[in-house]
């Protein structure tokens, strides 16, 4: 019904800049909350950030400072702007959605299936 794509990801220097985008497509009434959450290897996916349907932010601890998350309601889609990444940002970022479908009106969280990011020390 609902499909969240990511693109953007790759490999980047350390002290590098990338910037995630995450587009979500179907028959959409409404998206709320929108986010990124990441997972290395062998270690649990985490948090990284949040964007509200009215345009609030929240960080992790981690990232504070360094990523900017924003979206565009007309297409649908939440990027995260990452600057000065450092080898331990590698990971699998992953969006997700809080969507209001078109036809049934149902409301729940959809997920990405991430992009790769590498950076190299």
């Amino acid at each position: 019904q609902v499909q969240l794509v990511e693109s953007g990801g790759g490999l980047v220097q350390a002290g590098g800049s990338l910037r995630l985008s995450c587009a979500a497509s179907g028959t959409i009434f409404s998206i709320n909350a929108m986010g990124w959450y990441r997972q290395a290897p062998g270690k649990q996916r985490e948090w990284v950030a949040t964007i509200t349907s009215g345009g609030s932010t929240n960080y992790a601890d981690l990232v504070k400072g360094r990523f900017t998350i924003s979206r565009d309601n007309a297409k649908n889609t939440v990027y995260v702007q990452m600057n000065s990444l450092k080898p331990e940002d590698t990971a699998v970022y992953y969006c997700n959605a809080f969507v209001t479908t078109g036809e049934s009106r149902y409301t729940r969280q959809y997920w990405g299936q991430g992009t790769q990011v590498t950076v190299s020390s």
